[in-house]
């Protein structure tokens, strides 16, 4: 039985990889250390015998190191997806992404070295590119000049990773994720609107004109695209991953959550194409690399959107 160790676990991306890997018959590690991530976001998976969950954090090279050696050389693989998901938190306050984006995959390399872990999935982010208007992203453009801290963090551990692939690290996976949704949500465009409509159901605040538009990834595609690059061959493999469309605007976002949540609501727009500092209004995304290996997603950017509005407004209800 595969043991992986999961990083960030108990967060939205990391209860949906391992519930496939548990059916997959497989043994799953959680590390968290429960900043953004919630123990009841597990559910059902604490219960199952092929889960353990430890609360501590993986920036603390020391103590992860000593949980690691208590799990006798069974781990197999990581998957790092450990970091701050707040990035306006990260512009306020620089610090966090440093300690929680950064320094978790410096912690995190850190003990795979001393206990020979020779295999490292790592989630990486679109913001990592910086603003590159109307041109279609690939993973080879240039120069990356990422505008928020979060960005700059995910690049920095990038970085950080392929060095070690250089002297040491036999196998590393970059994920470069497009905006993921679905549930259980803890953050994003869609959960802030069904939580402000929730509030005052007779009005929607929207940060920025509605114009912005990027594309949207249901997690369970992304989940099935995870899988399917770590099985794949080479020492270190970039992908980013993603529908392969142009996105969807915020506007048509917010409708659909009013229609979903409060009908009656009037949508306030903001002014501008930015929602925040470090926002990147629009960018369009190319995942040829991906799908040139056989992976397609299953749905498009309007119908993952149209699902987790459902999903989401559900599990509010």
């Amino acid at each position: 039985m595969t043991m992986h160790l999961i990083t960030g676990g108990a967060g939205f991306i990391g209860v949906n990889l391992i519930r496939r890997l548990l059916a997959g018959g497989q043994e799953v590690v959680v590390v968290d250390d429960m900043s953004r991530g919630r123990i009841e976001n597990l559910g059902e998976l604490e219960a199952d015998p092929r889960v353990r969950v430890a609360t501590l954090d993986c920036a603390d090279a020391d103590g992860f190191g000593a949980f690691v050696a208590g799990l006798d050389g069974r781990v197999d693989d990581v998957w790092h997806l450990a970091a701050n998901s707040d990035i306006p938190a990260g512009i306020a306050d620089p610090a966090i992404d440093l300690q929680r984006t950064f320094l978790t995959t410096f912690g995190t390399l850190a003990v795979m070295r001393r206990f020979g872990i020779g295999r490292l999935h790592f989630a990486s982010s679109s913001a990592i590119y910086g603003d590159f208007g109307e041109t279609v992203i690939h993973e080879d453009i240039g120069p990356l000049e990422p505008i928020s801290n979060y960005g700059a963090m995910k690049l920095a551990s990038e970085a950080q990773i392929r060095a070690a692939a250089e002297a040491w690290l036999p196998c590393a996976r970059i994920f470069r994720f497009p905006n993921v949704i679905g549930v259980p949500a803890t953050h994003g465009v869609i959960l802030d609107f069904v939580e402000k409509l929730r509030a005052t159901p007779d009005r929607l605040d929207v940060l920025g004109d509605g114009t912005q538009q990027k594309a949207y990834l249901h997690v369970d595609d992304l989940v099935d695209a995870m899988l399917h690059i770590a099985a794949l061959d080479g020492r270190y493999r970039v992908f980013n991953i993603g529908p392969s469309d142009d996105g969807i605007t915020v506007r048509r976002i917010a409708e659909t959550v009013r229609d979903a949540a409060s009908p009656s609501a009037a949508i306030a727009f903001g002014e501008g194409n930015r929602g925040w500092v470090g926002d990147v209004p629009r960018f369009r995304y190319s995942v040829d690399r991906l799908l040139a290996t056989g992976w397609r997603p299953r749905l498009g950017s309007q119908a993952a959107m149209e699902r987790a509005v459902a999903e989401i407004v559900g599990a509010r209800a």
